[in-house]
């Protein structure tokens, strides 16, 4: 029977205009997190490591992931909102959500090159 319903049930996949659109706003949403910076780090978020993912569902909802450097992140209270008023600020994001994971916890090989140069590592 679950093969069967299975089988009635379509499936929605993006039209390759959809994906094309999707991947557009998730560029954009990138631009603006690399102009968002760690107070403590001149390295911006997305280099940082800090991003861990950006889901864009239908309707330009975002979804983004990410963590920071410690726990004890003195802007802890301040980066996420933070994060979340800049990618709603984003053309074509009609809502934004923010969830601060800590697994897998951040470590310094997740900073791109770019931000390994900045800081001489």
């Amino acid at each position: 029977m679950d093969c069967l319903m299975s089988a009635l049930t379509p499936t929605t996949q993006p039209s390759p205009i959809e994906q094309i659109q999707t991947q557009a706003l998730e560029s954009s949403i990138v631009e603006v997190l690399r102009t968002c910076f760690d107070p403590e780090i001149p390295v911006n978020i997305h280099d940082l490591g800090l991003i861990y993912g950006i889901e864009v569902a239908p309707g330009g909802h975002v979804a983004v992931k990410m963590t920071l450097t410690s726990p004890m992140c003195p802007v802890a209270e301040s980066l996420p909102p933070e994060v979340e008023r800049r990618v709603k600020s984003v053309n074509g994001v009609t809502n934004a959500t923010v969830e601060v994971v800590w697994d897998p916890p951040w470590t310094m090989e997740r900073m791109s090159e770019a931000a390994r140069l900045q800081l001489n590592i």
